[in-house]
């Protein structure tokens, strides 16, 4: 009998695919999305460098929605780009890192690009 992929397992293979051809620099770092069941995360990464440049999740004390929903993509979303602009960083690499795109992860995407970063 054949084992069924768990979600977990597909999403790993999703990001893996993506991680092959997506990578980041200082002049164009990725903008990886990760989220939890309580939070939601986004960072700028210098894959040359294996840095972080700039982070922006819910637990900041600038974003006022704490849970993980739509609400709270779009503020994490918006103050990524913020930080990101104050380090003079204004293109970035998407990188959705398996998850699909949709729900959260578009809505943090789509506030990112709104509040000034370039895709």
């Amino acid at each position: 009998m054949r084992s069924r992929d768990s979600k977990q397992a597909k999403r790993e293979a999703r990001q893996s695919r993506v991680r092959a051809t997506v990578k980041g620099t200082s002049a164009r770092p990725r903008l990886c999305v990760n989220k939890s069941l309580t939070n939601i995360y986004a960072q700028l990464i210098d894959d040359e460098t294996r840095t972080t440049l700039v982070s922006a999740s819910t637990l900041d004390k600038e974003v006022t929605t704490k849970a993980s929903n739509v609400e709270a993509a779009k503020e994490v979303g918006t103050l990524i780009a913020k930080r990101a602009l104050e380090k003079k960083i204004d293109t970035v690499v998407f990188d959705r890192n398996g998850y699909l795109y949709h729900g959260k992860v578009k809505e943090l995407a789509e506030a990112a690009r709104a509040a000034g970063l370039k895709f």
